[in-house]
């Protein structure tokens, strides 16, 4: 890297450079530093924007005498508190990613519904930034159920699975 260093010492040609190497890696920041220059270079990812499904409206009644308000409540009221109850038992996500129950697409899942597991065996990974983080079970018991699906993204807090 031969060039014109700039009047404040700094070469504007290796700033380039370095700018160069962040979008060609998507890296999000780089710094060097020789003898007592140091240069950071660092660029904002935009942040990805999700867009939400409409609500569909619901089909008219074939009768109109029939109130199809109470049996559409009645349902929804059964269904409240099973996730309470799952809630108990659940393993919540420690993080926003996305879900693999597998540790590569040609394996078997590490974990199925019943088997049992002890306490820091590996129950599925969750990728974020590019990084597969084991989530282990936090006791030993059975797994209960699986609350997600492979490939499926979550959010923090989200219920992952349940150990009996």
């Amino acid at each position: 890297m031969a060039s014109t260093p700039s009047k404040t010492g700094i070469d504007p040609k290796l700033i380039r450079q370095l700018a160069d190497i962040l979008n060609d890696t998507e890296l999000t920041e780089i710094e060097v530093a020789q003898g007592e220059l140091h240069i950071r270079v660092a660029r904002e990812v935009p942040a990805p924007v999700y867009a939400q499904a409409a609500p569909v409206a619901a089909a008219p009644a074939a009768a109109p005498s029939a109130p199809p308000a109470p049996v559409a409540a009645a349902p929804a009221a059964e269904a409240a508190p099973a996730p309470a109850a799952k809630s108990a038992n659940a393993v919540n996500s420690p993080m926003v990613g996305t879900v693999y129950l597998r540790p590569n697409p040609d394996a078997e899942n590490f974990v199925k519904p019943g088997q049992a597991v002890k306490e820091g065996d590996t129950v599925l990974l969750i990728e974020a930034m590019k990084t597969f983080n084991p989530i282990t079970a936090p006791r030993s018991g059975k797994i209960g159920e699986i609350l997600v699906s492979d490939a499926q993204p979550v959010e923090y807090g989200e219920p992952l699975f349940t150990i009996v």
